[in-house]
């Protein structure tokens, strides 16, 4: 049986809905630098994996996630690591607060990453916006809460960029625009998932709420040039 297709999502994302912006051989690819860290192995063979490491960006990172415990490539160091829980819904109910939000795009590049960059929910970099589609909460004119979409696979679309302003928590902006994002998403035809930090179990609380559900523990390892 093949493997489910989220079970390598940074590999399987980078061959198809990742593809346009995949750099790197049949070997290893990773996504442009400017868009994303991401970068994957065809497989965990010598050849593989020193292809991965060549393509770690000079005085940058690499951030690899895959289902296994990963082995930092020859020649890189392992910066930080993690283990994630991959969530999956097939259904979204409705409810919660009544949202206004507005689409974001190029206008609002320059605040989404400030705001990305304060509140930390991921990697967020210059062009990260253009990855799929983002909305919006703004309060007097000021970006106050995001959320949108990362990685795309065959039939299925990841939810990132979720935040809000510290001075604007509590008011369940998150929640209700991840609700509309991941709804886009089943309307399109295509299901959503997400990736959290497994530690955080108030968070993974939250994204039951919503219908999402852990399909599988991953390892996320961030790694640099030696």
């Amino acid at each position: 049986m093949a493997p489910h297709l989220l079970h390598r999502p940074v590999w399987n994302a980078l061959n198809s809905g990742w593809s346009a912006l995949a750099e790197g051989g049949p070997r290893a690819l990773r996504i442009d630098p400017r868009y994303g860290p991401f970068a994957a192995a065809a497989d965990t063979g010598p050849a593989a994996q020193a292809a991965l490491a060549a393509l770690v960006p000079a005085g940058g990172e690499a951030w690899i996630v895959e289902p296994d415990p990963i082995i930092a490539p020859p020649r890189t160091r392992i910066l930080r690591e993690a283990v994630l829980v991959q969530m999956v819904a097939v259904d979204i109910p409705g409810g919660g607060p009544e949202l206004d939000p507005v689409p974001l795009g190029e206008a609002d590049a320059a605040e989404m990453r400030a705001l990305a960059l304060m509140t930390r929910p991921g990697p967020f970099l210059p062009l990260t916006h253009r990855l799929g589609r983002f909305i919006g909460i703004k309060a007097q004119g000021r970006l106050v809460a995001m959320a949108g979409e990362r990685m795309r696979i065959t039939g299925f679309a990841e939810i990132s960029g979720v935040c809000t302003h510290p001075e604007h928590r509590g008011k369940g902006y998150a929640k209700g625009l991840m609700r509309l994002v991941g709804r886009s998403m089943l309307d399109r035809g295509e299901t959503p998932f997400l990736h959290a930090y497994a530690a955080h179990e108030a968070t993974v609380a939250l994204y039951r709420t919503l219908g999402f559900e852990v399909r599988v523990r991953m390892h996320m390892m961030v790694i640099a040039a030696a």
